[in-house]
C-alpha cells in the first residue's frame, strides 16, 4: 500500500506532514507513505526544505494521493508539462485534495459534478474553473475527498486511513496524536466531519 503526498514547491508544511505524521501511525509493513515532488528537493512557503522520497511518476503509480497545498499551486496548474505528469486516476486510486491543492484536481478534471472544500484564498479560483465550493471542512465522494484550512489535513489523512484500514484505525491514529484531555473531543469531531462520507471500503486496482 502507497501513499503519496504531493509536495510542490512553496509547499505548506501544515499540509504534507500532518498528513504524513497521522498516515504514518499504521505500522504495516506493507503500509509506505511518500513525500512524493517534481524535483529532488523542494522548499516550503517557510523556508524548510525537503527531500523527496517519491516521484511524480511514482505517485501516478500510488494506490492514494494527497495533494498538498502551497503559495505556488497556480504555477503549478499552469504549467503543462508538470500537470502531464500528474496521471491521476479514481477509478485506482483514493484521491484527497487540501486548500489550493483542490484546484490541482479541478485544473485535472477530476472534480466535474463534484463539490469541494478548499481554503478562502483558494476559493475564487476553484469556482472561476467552475466547481461549487462548500464551506465545511471536508466533503468526499466515492474515491475523491477534498478538505479546507491547513489543519484539515487531519480528516483527509483519517479518510485514507479509513477506507484503507477501517475505523477503527482511523480512530487510533487520531487519538495518538490528539491532544491530551482532549481526545474524545477530536474523536467526536473526526466522526461528525469523516464518517458520513465513508461509504464502501476502498477496491482499487
Amino acid at each position: 500500500m502507497h501513499i503519496a503526498i504531493l509536495t510542490f514547491e512553496g509547499f505548506n508544511e501544515l499540509d504534507s506532514l500532518i498528513a504524513l505524521g497521522i498516515l504514518k501511525r499504521i505500522k504495516r509493513p506493507d503500509w509506505r507513505v511518500s513525500l512524493a515532488c517534481p524535483t529532488q528537493t523542494v522548499r516550503s512557503m517557510n523556508g524548510v526544505v525537503l527531500e523527496a522520497q517519491a516521484s511524480l511518476e511514482e505517485a501516478a503509480a500510488a494506490d492514494a494521493v494527497i495533494i498538498g497545498s502551497g503559495m505556488q499551486t497556480r504555477d503549478v496548474v499552469a504549467d503543462p508539462a508538470l500537470m502531464a505528469r500528474l496521471r491521476l486516476d479514481p477509478h485506482r486510486q483514493l484521491l484527497g485534495a487540501q486548500c489550493s491543492g483542490t484546484l490541482v484536481l479541478a485544473k485535472l478534471g477530476l472534480l466535474e459534478r463534484i463539490p469541494a472544500c478548499t481554503d478562502l484564498t483558494t476559493r475564487p479560483w476553484v469556482e472561476e474553473a467552475g466547481i461549487r465550493t462548500l464551506n465545511q471542512p471536508f466533503f468526499a465522494r466515492d474515491n475523491i475527498a477534498t478538505a479546507g484550512g491547513c489543519l484539515a489535513s487531519q480528516y483527509l489523512a483519517c479518510w485514507l486511513i479509513a477506507r484503507l484500514e477501517g475505523w477503527d484505525a482511523a480512530c487510533s491514529a487520531l487519538h495518538y496524536v490528539a491532544p491530551v484531555g482532549e481526545k474524545e473531543d477530536y474523536l467526536a469531531r473526526m466522526q461528525h466531519n469523516v464518517q458520513p462520507y465513508l461509504g464502501e471500503p476502498a477496491r482499487l486496482g
